[in-house]
């Protein structure tokens, strides 16, 4: 098994178990626990998880956010394929806020050569606009470490000046009860105050997104009005978007 394919599966093993010993991750990887500590020392730069005494930590199922170089790797086919669905969403000559994280990263990159004015959330989406043909506008204020998002106060009072055609929100986790979830108070209000700013609200989030719960709610399902996803809906998931009014978009 290579570096790569042990990565992969330790990274799988942590979205279904909250704490693994490294005795555990050796047996399934088939190598020495030597090598799983130095995978784990390297997991843990990246944001996949939490070192402990013999055992790593779970970001995820702890409540806890991967880093953005982790969620830069993962589902990048559903991530490209989302973002080519939303560019066929939005309109030449719009004014759109497009969220921060890695979905929304791949968003500004299809988005770079149309007609837009686009108001990026973060750094990220700001240098995969740079060269195309949109006009960027940023929020300014505060940036985060990694995911280099604009946040704060300087940044909410700019949002809340402007109005937006559509806002693309990327949430950090989703369903159709409890709505928009954020993992960080900062990012939940940039997202509130986009919300509000803006006619037209679309959710863009892979199907991974909906296996996880954050504790800031942003915005309850009602405020939302479109969904594009890759995730398989239930018949009762089917039933709570009609009664929500929210229009699906699968891959």
């Amino acid at each position: 098994m290579t570096a790569d394919e042990r990565h992969r599966l330790m990274t799988e093993m942590l979205q279904h178990q909250e704490r693994i010993e490294v005795d555990e991750f050796a047996a399934r990887c088939a190598t020495s626990a030597a090598t799983i500590r130095r995978d784990l020392d390297l997991l843990e730069q990246r944001g996949v998880l939490r070192r402990v005494h013999g055992a790593a930590v779970s970001l995820v199922l702890g409540g806890y956010e991967p880093g953005y170089a982790q969620r830069v790797l993962e589902n990048r086919w559903s991530k490209a394929a989302l973002a080519q669905k939303v560019d066929g969403l939005v309109q030449d000559r719009e004014f759109v806020f497009l969220d921060s994280g890695s979905t929304a990263t791949q968003i500004a990159s299809v988005l770079q050569q149309r007609l837009l004015t686009v108001f990026p959330a973060s750094l990220h989406a700001v240098n995969e606009l740079i060269g195309g043909r949109s006009r960027i506008i940023v929020p300014g204020g505060d940036l985060s470490e990694g995911e280099l998002a604009f946040q704060g106060p300087m940044a909410e009072r700019n949002i809340a000046a402007l109005r937006f055609d559509t806002a693309i929100i990327t949430p950090c986790a989703f369903d159709l009860s409890t709505g928009i979830m954020a993992y960080d108070l900062a990012d939940a209000a940039i997202k509130r105050a986009a919300i509000a700013s803006a006619k037209r609200v679309i959710v863009v989030c892979d199907q991974s997104k909906w296996e996880r719960h954050a504790p800031a709610v942003v915005a309850g399902p009602d405020q939302v009005d479109q969904v594009v996803t890759d995730h398989e809906f239930s018949q009762p998931e089917i039933a709570a978007a009609r009664a929500a009014q929210v229009e699906v978009t699968s891959l």
